[in-house]
């Protein structure tokens, strides 16, 4: 059932969610938490709630979708209760805001709240730089964007990272699930080797091929190195150097995957990428902070590193050592160029 309440009041639907449960039976004690969903009112604004109806049969819910509309109308909030068939096992309640109420989301919110019960905050599209200084992410426990969904999913994810608060999350980081398994109970297999160095490629723009860099640099204190390709999309595959040989998981065509390792038969594995719905059940189902992500943040800059930053220093080092030489006259001290340029190898091909 869905019912329009157009140019309404939050107190107004607040009045017509009561009569709905007194007439309908709608109980909203069994909701284990309240949504807020913020997007822009277009055509993927029912993907979004689409995908909190799936959810809600896992975690029931009070959905709130704030919907911002034209800047330039008149103010106005449009309301729409969906109930029964057309919400899930939650109520979803649509605010549409226009005009200068687009930017008082918050303000629309916090009348419509369950009482005593956890918020979580997701955009599914275009989310802010940091969540938890946006208005709509102060209110909630949990607050989960999509890089992906940016223009510049790189950059968005470099920049939630350095505003990163215990609480946030990344869609992006959720479809990684699978492959982290994988590599895990592959690694729960012998030989136990230590890992020298890993390789991840996946395509330039993928931020979930950036965190799982990210991840294995900051757990293998080995190199990682982050190829970009253009031959898939997301994640292409991983390899784990290993002193018997590499274990390698590659997934060209986006859904089947191939895990290889000495002494163990080539396995093939269901490693299609994962939809929105599915990886928001899997973040609805925890509310504390996520230590591991935050982890795999903070080895984004060791990517950077392995990368860039030490052939640089190397190659700097190598470049100011001769200069250090040159007052070098005497034929015991002719051998110390010797010594640099050995210490500048070692360092070249370390």
């Amino acid at each position: 059932m869905i019912i329009d309440l157009p140019s309404t009041t939050t107190s107004a639907l607040n009045k017509k969610l009561v009569e709905i449960r007194e007439q309908g039976g709608q109980v909203a004690l069994g909701r284990v938490l309240t949504l807020v969903i913020v997007a822009d009112d277009d055509a993927k604004l029912e993907d979004a709630i689409e995908a909190a109806n799936d959810a809600s049969r896992e975690h029931p819910s009070r959905v709130i979708v704030v919907a911002k509309g034209a800047r330039t109308a008149a103010p106005r909030i449009d309301g729409q209760i969906r109930v029964g068939g057309d919400a899930g096992a939650s109520e979803v309640i649509v605010l549409r805001l226009y005009g200068p109420l687009a930017a008082q989301g918050q303000s629309a919110v916090v009348p419509l709240l369950l009482p005593d019960a956890p918020i979580v905050t997701w955009w599914p599209g275009v989310g802010p730089k940091a969540p938890a200084e946006d208005p709509l992410g102060q209110l909630a426990q949990r607050r989960i964007t999509d890089s992906a969904a940016e223009k510049n999913p790189i950059r968005a994810l470099t920049t939630r990272a350095k505003a990163y608060v215990e609480g946030d999350t990344d869609l992006a980081w959720t479809r990684l699930t699978r492959w982290r398994a994988q590599l895990v109970s592959a690694l729960d297999l012998p030989p136990y080797e230590k890992i020298t160095g890993a390789t991840v490629t996946g395509e330039a723009d993928s931020p979930s091929t950036e965190l799982l860099a990210g991840w294995l640099a900051e757990y293998l204190k080995a190199p990682v190195h982050r190829v970009k390709s253009s031959s898939a999309q997301g994640i292409i595959s991983v390899k784990l150097e290993r002193k018997s040989g590499a274990v390698e998981l590659t997934r060209p065509d986006g859904r089947v995957g191939t895990l290889t390792q000495p002494g163990q038969p080539t396995r093939r594995i269901a490693l299609q990428r994962r939809s929105n719905p599915e990886c928001l059940v899997e973040e609805l189902r925890r509310l504390d902070p996520d230590e591991i992500y935050e982890a795999a943040l903070h080895g984004l800059h060791k990517i950077a590193a392995s990368n860039g930053s030490k052939p640089a220093a190397a190659k700097a080092s190598a470049a100011a050592k001769p200069a250090a030489a040159k007052p070098a006259a005497k034929p015991a001290a002719a051998a110390k160029p010797k010594a640099t340029g050995r210490k500048a190898a070692e360092k070249s091909t370390s």
